[in-house]
């Protein structure tokens, strides 16, 4: 009976993050529960509000950042790095961007959206800390605010802007990114 439940759920999350990706930001119970081919009794009965359909589904969408994600090695050069990194976050920002787009709308009255934005946000930060761990120590008292530029600079509000409020192309905004994120850091590199 477990099995069956949990596939429930899965179809459930699966139907939610197609009907986003779709285009449909704003996708109702109904809507969902018809994609996942289920009674809408049914839909509450797995999942017992919105938020707690908004927590399964974010953390399906960081599965799916975790299986697409690939290690960069904090030993190649600092340029490699930040080509790395930029190709990377461009390619892991356009995975998140329908669910990003529709966590952007309800966000402000769900608490559950907020902590999922959150969750994110510091797993960029893990990154940058790990992979320019050098550049951020040679900050000295100026780490934090480097740090945070860098995340600012890598998530996905920088990126909505370059992509949906400037109009840029993937390959612009991904260029963009790079010469910022390489500014910040070419500050403190050690020579």
């Amino acid at each position: 009976m477990a099995a069956r439940a949990e596939r429930t759920r899965a179809a459930i999350v699966e139907a939610h993050l197609a009907l986003i990706s779709e285009g449909d930001l704003r996708p109702t119970g109904e809507r969902i529960a018809e994609r996942a081919g289920i009674s809408l009794r049914t839909l509450w009965t797995n999942f017992k509000d919105m938020e707690t359909l908004f927590e399964a589904s974010g953390a399906e969408v960081l599965r799916q950042q975790d299986a697409a994600h690939r290690p960069i090695s904090p030993g190649l050069p600092l340029a490699k790095r930040v080509d790395a990194y930029c190709r990377q976050r461009a390619r892991l920002l356009q995975l998140i961007a329908p669910s990003a787009r529709a966590a952007q709308m309800r966000e402000p009255v769900s608490e559950q959206l907020h902590r999922n934005r959150l969750k994110h946000i510091e797993r960029v930060r893990d990154e940058v800390e790990d992979l320019f761990a050098v550049e951020l120590a040679e900050a000295g008292p100026g780490r934090e605010q480097l740090l945070n530029a860098l995340v600012a600079a890598s998530t996905w509000q920088a990126w909505s802007m370059l992509r949906y409020g400037l109009g840029l192309g993937v390959d612009q905004a991904r260029a963009v990114m790079a010469r910022t994120v390489g500014a910040l850091l070419a500050e403190v590199a050690p020579d």
